[in-house]
Formats: structure tokens, C-alpha cells, sequence
């Protein structure tokens, strides 16, 4: 028999220093990259698979999408490592579109024999999906029609602030080689304006090309968006904290960056010794100067959680803890091991960024060594952060982790794209672990990843996430990625065959049962 919920004056009401990040108050998600969605082109993109994943999503009552950064990839593959902070993955681009729009043929289309279902190879990928958006850009400069041509330009009107720079940082570095900016020309490394003239004439076909992959990403992202959220899915976006060296971002405004005489990277960031490795993990980013940064007034952060906006419905900052202090690594360190912490802006960031933008939905990655300075900088401006089960178990019922220690405004996820699936975490777990999940959660480990779905969604928690890995109960030769290593990550995917009736069914009831939509 079915009863009716309770009525809204019943509910327990929102403390006045929350700040919903999810558009109600109780909300569910899953988080998934859209390389990791099938498709024929050797890693995920913003095509079919892309719109029937929102499909599925709505089926399984959940109304978040959570992504990783949505930059082109770096060293390693990582989407943390992009060669700018406002541009969008090329590989993301639907190439069937380009067909449809007639800027590609059947032919282009054919995959690539070596192409697999469940890992991006991205040796190959790369190479190929770029050949046939240099075969697309050709024939749209040669065919396209008089709408297109407006549209293009208003685009690139539009974003002006950054395709100019990035258009031509992508156009000179792959003239380069690839080589580290520093060691192109000096007058360029410089960004004279004699020689930055001359470039943009001399590249002039390859920078248009770099802006015409932009258009189509972004024509595509946003259609997608829109169909997300006319079915009732937001989608959580990613803002890594730092951005690359070899990035348009550095190249560009070197006077935000701590770099020497030679535009090298005096300082690098990364994170001391910490559960991920014993050695730490030196990410190699460079260091803001934010003596520079507070002098603008914070502009360039400003502008960038604006456009990130223009993406995205809710945010995730990456790295929290580093706005309060970050770790700063001799550039000539291998490791992390020798570095110091470093006072970050604190709160005048946050405080430029509201005053510009007003009141938004961010989540605070404030995982890693969290001080007291850390969470009082995210409840002044009611921030939520995150939990992560997998941390919960072992050790005290103080420890932070453990859903009887939440608040509302958190968001908690079984693990992250930084560990295991549930199913390798609990193969890997040690015996206190092991035990204490079996007495705190009244299992015997069976079906581990769907104990920790079921305990995220039945916490207090106002947001819960799941790893679609979680979902669809993969072992941890799946997980998205391993800190401190550099290779052989950011290349899991799924295919529509390990996608259940039951696993929706299971996610909706729990979404029902725990008033999560």
C-alpha cells in the first residue's frame, strides 16, 4: 500500500548557513567522464551514448551528473593537466555530427581495428580522432554555409577573452613539437607583440583550426547540457586548482605564476606524503603568485569560475585546502617529499569571486590534510564537503568519514576517481577495515560496492554520488585513476552491455526509500 509523504511544514528545515548545491534537499548523482561512455571512436564522447546515459540517469531516479575536468588532456592523460583552463576536450567532440553537418564522410567514420570497448588507448585515439577533425575543419572552410560561417564567428567573438591566445599557444606548440614553451624563441616565449603578430599571420590555418574545434565542442556541450537539464540532470563540473605548465593560461600571464627570468617554474605543486603514496605526489603544476593575483583584484580566477559556470550547473573545487595552504616543492625535486606549506589567499578569493558572481554552487574538495583554518574557510562561505566512505573504516567512531559524523550540508561519495572501485578497495582492505565495515554497516561484504550506495544514500548527507564502477560492480582493474602514477589511468570505459534493468530499479528504490527525488 502506498502512503503519502509527509507534508512540507513536517520536514526538517534547512539551518541558514547551508548552501544547497544540488537545487533541493536531498539529491543523488553518479559520477562518470564522458570518455568512459561506449561508443565506435575509441573513447567516449558527447554523441548517442552521451544523451541515452541522461536517459538512463532519469531512469535510475538520480538528478546529478558528475564529471571530470572537461579541458583537453595533459601529461598522462589527465584532465587535470590541460593545456587551458577555458577550453574543451577535443576528443569529446562528436565526430557523427561532423558527418551529419556534412564536414565528414562515411569513410572518416570507420574505426580504427585496434579500438576496445572497455579502455580508451589513447595512442591510438589521439592521433585519429585529431585527423579527422583536421579533415572536418578543411571541408567546413571550404563548404560551410552562411549560418555556420555567423555562428562560427559570433563564437569566437564570444570567447574572445582566451580562443585568440589558446587558438595561437596551440598552433605555435604544435609547430614547436611540442616543446616547453621557454624554449620556443625568445621574443615568443616573451610574447612580443612584432612576434606574436607575425605568428598569428604565419598560422593563421592551424589557429583557425583550433578555434574551429572549440566551436564544436562547445555547440555540443551545450546542446547536451540542455538536454541534461531539460530531463532534470545538472551536471557537476570540476575546477582543477591548478592548471599546467605547457598550458596557453602560463604562457599568457606569466605574472600570475611563480616562474624565474626564464619563464621556468621556480616552484611546483603537489602534496606531501599522504595515504596515496609514500612519497607524495609531485603534480608538477606551477605556483600562483598570489601577490599578483590579489593586485588584479583576483580577475583571472574571477573569470575563470565564470566560464566554468557558463558549462556547468554545480562546481567542484579541486584541492580545497590549497586556498588556505598548499605544498611547495623545489621545481629540482623529484619527489614530494622536501617541500613547505605555503599560506594561500584565503578568503579574499572567495570573497572577489562572490562579489562578481554573486552566491554559487560549489563543493569543496577538502579531502588530505584538513585544518581547522581549511573548515572555517569553507563554512564561512557555506561550502559543502565531501565525505568518502572508502576513508570511514579501521579506526575510531570519531573519524570524520563515518555518515554518523556528517552534517547536511556534505556531499559523499562510496570512493572518487582517485580510488578504487568499491569492489577493489574492500579485495585490498586490511582486517580492522574489513571487520569494522561489518560491524558499522551489518554486512558481510557480499555486495560491498551496493552496502556503500545504499549507506551514502541513507545518510544525512543532502547530496550522495556513486561511481557508475560502483554501479555496475566492476573490481579495481576499473578504476579511473591511481594518484602519484603517471601512466596506465583515465582509460576505463563501459559498454551498454553491463548496464542491468536491475541496477536502476535498486538505484531508484534507494533514491525513494531516503527522499532522494
Amino acid at each position: 500500500m502506498m502512503h503519502a509523504p509527509p507534508p512540507e511544514e513536517v520536514r526538517p528545515a534547512r539551518a541558514q548557513s547551508e548552501r544547497p548545491v544540488a537545487g533541493s534537499q536531498r539529491a543523488s548523482g553518479i559520477l562518470l567522464h564522458p570518455t568512459s561512455l561506449p561508443g565506435p571512436h575509441g573513447s567516449g564522447d558527447l554523441g548517442p551514448a552521451a544523451y541515452h546515459f541522461v536517459d538512463w540517469l532519469v531512469l535510475a531516479g538520480q538528478s546529478l551528473w558528475q564529471i571530470l575536468p572537461l579541458g583537453g588532456i595533459g601529461p598522462g592523460n589527465s584532465p587535470y593537466m590541460s593545456s587551458s583552463a577555458f577550453a574543451g576536450n577535443l576528443l569529446l567532440i562528436d565526430l557523427h555530427a561532423l558527418k551529419l553537418a556534412g564536414w565528414l564522410q562515411d569513410s572518416d567514420l570507420a574505426p580504427t581495428p585496434g579500438f576496445a570497448d572497455h579502455r580508451v588507448d589513447y595512442g591510438l585515439v589521439v592521433p585519429w580522432r585529431m585527423e579527422r577533425l583536421r579533415r572536418a575543419a578543411t571541408r567546413f572552410s571550404a563548404q560551410a554555409t552562411a549560418a555556420q560561417r555567423s555562428d562560427f564567428g559570433d563564437f569566437c567573438a564570444q570567447h574572445a577573452s582566451w580562443l585568440d591566445d589558446y587558438a595561437l599557444f596551440m598552433a605555435l606548440a604544435d609547430a614547436h613539437s611540442w616543446s616547453l614553451w621557454c624554449d620556443w624563441s625568445p621574443a615568443l616565449a616573451r610574447r612580443e607583440t612584432d612576434a606574436l603578430a607575425q605568428a598569428r599571420a604565419r598560422h593563421a590555418e592551424a589557429v583557425h583550426f583550433w578555434q574551429f574545434c572549440q566551436w564544436c565542442f562547445f555547440r555540443q556541450w551545450g546542446q547536451l547540457r540542455a538536454y541534461a537539464n531539460g530531463r532534470g540532470i545538472r551536471i557537476v563540473g570540476d575546477a582543477p586548482i591548478f592548471v599546467a605548465y605547457q598550458s596557453a593560461d602560463v604562457w599568457v600571464r606569466q605574472e600570475l605564476f611563480e616562474l624565474d627570468g626564464n619563464g621556468r617554474p621556480q616552484v611546483v605543486a603537489g602534496v606531501p606524503p599522504d595515504y596515496f603514496s609514500a612519497t607524495g605526489q609531485r603534480w608538477g603544476n606551477p605556483l600562483y603568485r598570489w601577490d599578483a593575483h590579489r593586485e588584479e583584484a583576483y580577475a583571472w580566477w574571477t573569470e575563470r569560475v565564470r566560464r566554468t559556470f557558463e558549462l556547468v550547473d554545480i562546481v567542484r573545487i579541486d584541492h580545497f585546502r590549497g586556498f588556505v595552504g598548499y605544498w611547495e616543492i623545489p621545481a629540482s625535486e623529484p619527489t614530494a617529499v622536501i617541500g613547505r606549506w605555503m599560506p594561500g589567499p584565503g578568503a579574499a578569493l572567495f570573497e572577489a569571486i562572490e562579489a562578481a558572481l554573486g552566491e554559487l554552487p560549489i563543493i569543496a574538495e577538502d579531502l588530505g590534510v584538513i585544518t581547522p583554518e581549511v573548515d572555517a574557510l569553507r563554512r564561512r562561505f557555506k561550502l559543502p564537503g565531501m565525505r568518502v566512505l572508502q576513508f570511514a573504516f579501521g579506526s575510531g567512531n570519531d573519524n570524520i568519514y563515518l555518515p554518523h559524523n556528517y552534517d547536511h550540508n556534505t556531499v559523499v561519495y562510496g570512493g572518487t576517481h582517485d580510488n578504487d572501485t568499491s569492489i577493489g578497495w574492500w579485495a585490498q582492505a586490511s582486517e580492522a577495515e574489513r571487520a569494522h565495515v561489518r560491524d558499522y554497516l551489518a554486512t558481510d561484504g557480499h555486495d560491498i560496492a551496493w552496502d556503500l550506495i545504499r549507506t551514502a544514500c541513507a545518510s544525512v548527507a543532502d547530496t550522495a554520488i556513486h561511481p557508475m564502477q560502483d554501479v555496475l560492480g566492476l573490481g579495481g582493474d576499473c578504476r579511473m585513476n591511481r594518484p602519484g602514477k603517471r601512466e596506465g589511468y583515465w582509460e576505463w570505459r563501459f559498454a551498454w552491455e553491463q548496464v542491468l534493468p536491475e541496477q536502476a530499479r535498486r538505484l531508484r528504490h534507494l533514491c525513494v526509500l531516503y527522499r532522494r527525488g
